[in-house]
């Protein structure tokens, strides 16, 4: 084995995640609500990495991740049949120039 072999860089990707978040003070939720769910679009070289920035930067805003449901990339998405609107390529473009985590949806729950 030659000591100059090197792995490409693996490139950043955009992941969609579904994001369940309970109760915290401050965390900005209507004053009923039990808890939300939230739609983010996160950079990462793995989904992984995407899910660990998230939870990372959710908890540094003062919410409680509980659950992080993985939906794969742009193009794994696009090959299950969802339908992308350009409001969201736009945000998932956003995420990958930004390297950042956007939080697209929020839906609170209520008992």
């Amino acid at each position: 084995m030659s000591g100059n072999s090197k792995t490409p860089p693996r490139r950043q990707q955009v992941f969609t995640l579904l994001v369940e978040v309970g109760r915290k003070a401050g965390d900005g939720l209507p004053e009923k609500a039990t808890g939300a769910a939230l739609v983010v679009y996160a950079s990462g070289v793995d989904e992984a990495e995407a899910v660990r920035e998230t939870v990372a930067i959710l908890k540094q805003a003062d919410t409680a991740p509980l659950d992080v449901s993985g939906y794969g990339t742009l193009e794994e998405r696009e090959a299950e049949g969802h339908d992308i609107s350009d409001e969201e390529r736009a945000l998932m473009q956003r995420a990958l120039d930004e390297n950042a985590v956007i939080v697209a949806q929020m839906t609170p729950f209520y008992d």
